[in-house]
């Protein structure tokens, strides 16, 4: 059971922060990822971010026995 909790801690761990790295491209070029106009575009950013992190990390560590 505790193999479970550590994973899916894992899990949700890298989900958010690849998601967060979208906070980077709001940085770089507010112009183009904002919460007003752009937020369609942020939100792209952070969803494609999460589930790449995510894909590598169940890579690296798949579901537990």
């Amino acid at each position: 059971m505790n193999n479970w909790k550590v994973w899916l801690k894992g899990l949700i761990s890298v989900t958010i922060g690849g998601a967060a790295n979208a906070i980077t491209a709001a940085l770089v070029a507010p112009e183009s990822f904002n919460f007003g106009e752009g937020l369609d575009k942020l939100g792209a950013m952070a969803g494609g971010g999460a589930l790449l992190a995510a894909a590598m990390y169940l890579k690296k560590s798949p579901l537990p026995k």
